[in-house]
């Protein structure tokens, strides 16, 4: 099947596009953006988390055919240039990257909560973020770069 819909602002044609593909299989195996991950594949882990229409979502759960004439963000989208988004550069700056397997995925649905909150506390974070897994961390420091990624968005410096 056809599908046509907007990834990272440019528009994207694609055919014979398998009526069973994920957007996930279609993101990475079709238009190489591997910054989308697959971890579990069933929705549990997080490290497919995409932007659909500006909202958090499992790319693995789904269907390609759902994008269809929608907006899919990745985090390839984020940057400008070599310029990080301010998400991006706070989770660098408050060491909340280790493998950095989970990082895209903790980066959208963090974006996906200042969008709705822009000024969450601990809990809210931590709720925003509890389908998101992180083997690496204790979460303190993904705790702290989304603060701060969330201070910068409302134009404010940054302490923590």
């Amino acid at each position: 099947m056809p599908l046509k819909f907007t990834v990272n602002g440019s528009p994207v044609s694609l055919e014979d596009v398998p009526g069973e593909a994920t957007l996930l299989e279609v993101l990475r195996e079709r238009l190489d953006l591997l910054g989308v991950k697959e971890g579990c594949g069933v929705g549990e882990c997080g490290a497919c988390t995409v932007l659909l229409d500006g909202q958090a979502v499992n790319s693995c759960l789904i269907a390609a055919w759902q994008a269809q004439d929608r907006e899919v963000t990745t985090v390839e989208g984020l940057a400008h240039g070599r310029e990080l988004h301010p998400m991006q550069q706070a989770f660098a700056e408050t060491g909340a990257v280790q493998c950095g397997f989970c990082t895209p995925g903790m980066i959208l649905s963090s974006l996906d909560l200042v969008s709705q909150e822009p000024d969450p506390g601990e809990s809210e974070i931590r709720r925003a973020l509890s389908g998101n897994l992180c083997r690496c961390t204790g979460y303190h420091d993904i705790v702290r770069a989304v603060r701060r990624g969330a201070q910068r968005l409302r134009g404010e410096g940054s302490e923590s």
